[in-house]
């Protein structure tokens, strides 16, 4: 196969362009010369009009690894050119005036939130800051709701509360969570922590040994033992998509909503995480593990299909979480995944 050249060129001035040489072997036929980007194109969305497999967006753009990791290279109003050349590879550019307002003591600059992202927002946001996965023991150990101001045992939102282990270096934002089901390795039965179970946030009034909350807001009753955890406020997943350096292989634990099976734009959670290698803007593939057959010769395995893709967006020590990018077939729960 023909090495892909990759280079990134970024030019001065209101004109932002990025230039890049891939294959044409790893274009769609009908890729378009020239696109608009609009409000609510993803990288995952464009790379599909152009590629073949669209998690290869780092290669068409030829970013490094630390570009990866914050590729605001578009925005709406620009437009993609695309240049098939002679010698078998293709040149992709971005051009189109970045709007930025003056005045004589304000410049405003076009914030990350403004940058087309890797994949629909909407989709994952809900799933960035609450508290998701407790490691083993932590839930023991963690800042906890001792009482409320007036004897009640279950709180709501404007109820008063009252906490321990809260630290002022933490913030005034603490969200509130209860420990949740187990987590289990589908392969090898280890437990892996388990789920929290968001309940709302509380919001520092006093600090102190014994500090002075207050509930604003709650999506399920509060009560006393429930524990807390700073907030981080949202994080936007601006990752780019992209395969992993080294093999990893692992399983779907569970789907959102205790399903066992979804579709696309489910999240799901994967049994590897940063122990494991796996990294925030990875691209897994799904695949159904192959039926057993009795032959005459006893029996055999037939080769597992691939049925989707996944993006990973929050990784954690041992357990990660997926959107699922595309599938051709229901995901379910203990479908295998695996670098594609």
């Amino acid at each position: 196969m023909r090495k892909t050249i990759l280079s990134l060129i970024l030019l001065s001035g209101s004109v932002a362009a990025a230039v890049a040489a891939t294959s044409q072997g790893d274009l769609k036929q009908d890729a378009p010369n020239r696109y608009t980007i609009v409000k609510g194109d993803t990288l995952w969305g464009i790379s599909k009009r152009y590629l073949k497999d669209p998690w290869k967006w780092p290669e068409l753009w030829g970013l490094n690894r630390e570009q990866i990791r914050n590729p605001h290279l578009i925005y709406p109003d620009q437009v993609l050119g695309l240049e098939r050349r002679g010698d078998g590879t293709a040149q992709l550019t971005v051009s189109g005036v970045q709007t930025v307002k003056l005045s004589p003591t304000v410049r405003v600059e076009p914030s990350a939130r403004e940058a087309i992202s890797s994949v629909p927002p909407g989709m994952i946001e809900p799933f960035l800051s609450k508290p998701l996965v407790v490691e083993q023991g932590a839930y023991e150990k963690a800042p906890t709701i001792v009482a409320g101001a007036d004897q009640r045992v279950i709180y709501g939102v404007g109820d008063t509360v009252y906490a321990v282990g809260v630290t002022e270096k933490a913030g005034q934002l603490w969200h509130v969570y209860r420990e949740g089901r187990s987590l289990i390795d589908p392969d090898t039965k280890e437990n892996l922590g388990s789920e929290a179970i968001y309940l709302g946030d509380a919001k520092v009034r006093n600090f102190g040994k014994v500090s002075k909350l207050e509930i604003v807001s709650a999506n399920q009753e509060i009560n006393a033992n429930d524990a807390l955890t700073p907030s981080p406020g949202l994080v936007l997943s601006t990752y780019a998509p992209h395969a992993p350096d080294k093999e990893i292989t692992g399983r779907i634990m569970s789907a959102y909503g205790g399903l066992a099976e979804v579709g696309q734009n489910a999240i799901v959670t994967i049994n590897r995480g940063a122990r494991d290698g796996l990294e925030k803007g990875h691209v897994l593939a799904v695949y159904r593990d192959g039926e057993t057959v009795k032959t005459k010769i006893g029996k055999v395995t037939l080769p597992g299909d691939r049925i989707g893709l996944l993006f990973v967006f929050r990784v954690f020590n041992r357990v990660s979480y997926a959107l699922v990018a595309e599938s051709t077939q229901p995901v379910h729960v203990k479908d295998l995944v695996a670098k594609p």
